[in-house]
């Protein structure tokens, strides 16, 4: 059973902090990570202009393959080095590319990840009264 109540109006957010927004592509696959020589970024990876994270500019995007219409997952990440958590947008993933950035996320034993995948749900609590 999955305990995640999936929003459909949180999906609709990011889509539109997504298309509002310029992806900026500083690391095109293949790239090695700038101080993790030994990583070695599988997809195209970037951050969204004129969005902020508490670390710094931009929310961070894993770029696939496929054309992308919306967002159909995220992945959360928590690094204890850090000791933050982040959630960085998956766009145009193949579900096995979004396999491969699972592994490269995960490679190390200081930051874990999961992925949440979109849903069409609306739990009674994501509706508000205001129209």
């Amino acid at each position: 059973m999955n305990n995640l109540e999936n929003n459909a109006y949180f999906w609709q957010k990011i889509d539109t902090l997504f298309f509002s927004s310029k992806l900026t592509i500083a690391r095109p696959a293949g790239t090695e990570h700038p101080h993790y020589h030994n990583l070695v970024y599988p997809v195209d990876y970037g951050y969204l202009e004129d969005t902020f994270r508490q670390d710094q500019e931009g929310i961070d995007v894993y770029k696939g393959t496929k054309s992308v219409s919306f967002i159909s997952t995220i992945v959360v990440a928590v690094d204890i080095l850090k000791k933050d958590i982040e959630v960085k947008l998956l766009v145009g993933c193949t579900p096995q590319e979004e396999e491969t950035i699972l592994r490269f996320l995960n490679q190390t034993d200081f930051q874990k990840t999961i992925l949440v995948r979109r849903g069409i749900e609306i739990p009674s609590w994501g509706t508000s009264d205001l129209v």
